[in-house]
């Protein structure tokens, strides 16, 4: 059991660094017009370390979301040799970018919620 824990606090860590490197290359470094402001929200990593997950939130519409995407994806090379330098590690994971929708769902929830306690309370009445 040991194992699979240290494996897991390992897997944890790294996805940790991947998050703040790709974070702090995406706000000063890639030079790519399409890239809009954004930020990496989170990553997961694949079991075996492979490839990694990156979740990037992105302030705008559905228009800058998918030039940003199209950016990244563009600049996936330079990002994955970059971390290689900088993290000092023998493998890089594969990464594939999406965009976190977990804000605008959550805000979407929130504004059911709110409809569902005003009818609540208008029928109580």
């Amino acid at each position: 059991m040991p194992e699979q824990r240290a494996r897991k606090y390992h897997q944890d860590r790294i996805a940790e660094a991947l998050r703040e490197e790709i974070g702090a290359m995406i706000e000063g470094e890639l030079s790519d017009p399409r890239i809009s402001f954004a930020y990496v929200s989170q990553v997961v990593l694949n079991p075996g370390g492979k490839s990694a997950l990156i979740y990037v939130a992105v302030d705008g519409g559905p228009k800058e979301e998918e030039e940003t995407l199209e950016g990244l994806m563009a600049a996936r090379g330079y990002i994955r040799h970059e971390l290689l330098e900088r993290m000092g590690v023998r493998h890089v994971p594969d990464l594939v970018f999406h965009i976190d929708q977990s804000e605008k769902m959550k805000a979407r929830i929130d504004e059911l919620l709110g409809r569902v306690k005003k009818r609540s309370k208008a029928s109580g009445e």
